[in-house]
């Protein structure tokens, strides 16, 4: 039988990547190298030439839970208008500490704020789906963003199922020198731009977490942002190698010619000397576990030569591909009480 796979295993077998973390290399020379690397191959450098002004629309307003849900939208850039919900609790403070919550591969961000639609009987289990009242409850304002290709705004796949719905829109990207990963770091970094229009938001405390394709975004928006302060990526972080390059993943999670300069754990040094938490399952079948735990071993040297291994830490949880409620915010929680935010 022939091995179709034979001769791209090979490849990847051989290849070193140029910009690998060395620990004997000069730190502040590298850092930049792999910023301005990532930069030109996510296609950030040509998104940001299409910004626009943001034209910012409040939609509606309610009450849910006793929390304040607004819904609205903004443009991007030209041509992309990014609906979202801010969720406020009402726990008589001027400001709050805001949780940027990023579904994944789902029917739409509608989850977020636990209203589901026929079909979304899965998301209904506990702790699944509703991540921004989530956050909430536990006294931040939520920022739910609907990513590029997803739910609401998902493209010529149509009804297809969620994990294929983002893929024409990814493929369209690579075409014209961007990737979706890239689109959707820009909707976040202008999404915060929008944050200025609600004085309840305390600009100066966002964090940023999501489940899967969710924690993807959260992880890789925080090495662009850095008014993200803290990352909580959740069953989305491992080395190329072992995960997207090992096994079929959605085309959003690929960055072209990304392995032929850097490692998913080499871009830690975008989010240091910031705060990083990742959270994996022991039994996640596309980001094995052996496989987060050698990358993250990288994460934290690259921490430890900033002078804070303290602010990076691996959690695992028993299940598998799975955002676990109380473990995520247990986390978060922890972090904020060590950044003052509580």
């Amino acid at each position: 039988m022939i091995n179709a796979e034979l001769n791209h295993d090979l490849l990847v077998a051989k290849m070193q990547q140029k910009l690998a973390y060395l620990p004997s290399m000069d730190y502040a020379d590298w850092r930049k190298k792999i910023k301005e690397k990532f930069i030109e191959l996510t296609g950030l450098d040509e998104i940001e030439k299409n910004t626009c002004p943001l034209n910012l629309q409040i939609e509606w307003e309610k009450e849910k839970e006793g929390f304040k849900i607004i819904r609205f939208t903004f443009d991007s850039e030209v041509g992309e208008t990014v609906p979202c919900y801010l969720v406020i609790p009402n726990l008589g403070k001027e400001k709050y500490p805001v949780a940027i919550t990023l579904q994944g591969h789902s029917t739409g961000f509608h989850l977020s704020i636990e209203e589901y639609k026929a079909g979304d009987e899965k998301y209904q289990e506990k702790g699944r789906g509703g991540f921004a009242l989530q956050a909430a409850r536990n006294g931040y304002i939520a920022l739910a963003i609907e990513q590029r290709g997803m739910g609401e705004r998902k493209t010529h796949s149509g009804n297809r199922h969620p994990m294929y719905m983002c893929r024409y829109a990814s493929l369209l990207a690579f075409e014209i020198g961007r990737t979706i990963l890239g689109e959707r770091m820009w909707d976040v970094h202008k999404a915060i731009d929008a944050l200025a229009a609600f004085p309840e938001c305390d600009l100066d405390k966002i964090l940023i977490t999501g489940n899967s394709g969710g924690g993807t975004m959260s992880y890789y928006a925080a090495c662009y942002d850095e008014r993200i302060k803290l990352s909580v990526p959740s069953c989305s972080f491992s080395p190329y190698k072992e995960s997207i390059l090992s096994i079929a993943h959605c085309p959003c999670n690929y960055i072209p010619s990304a392995y032929k300069w850097f490692e998913m754990q080499d871009l830690a040094c975008l989010i240091a000397p910031r705060n990083l938490v990742v959270v994996t399952g022991k039994e996640d079948e596309i980001f094995p576990i052996d496989a987060v735990r050698r990358g993250f071993e990288t994460v934290r040297q690259i921490f430890k030569a900033n002078g804070v291994e303290e602010n990076c830490s691996l959690v695992e949880t028993s299940k598998g591909h799975w955002w676990c409620e109380d473990i995520v915010w247990n986390a978060i929680n922890e972090q904020a009480q060590k950044l003052g935010w509580k």
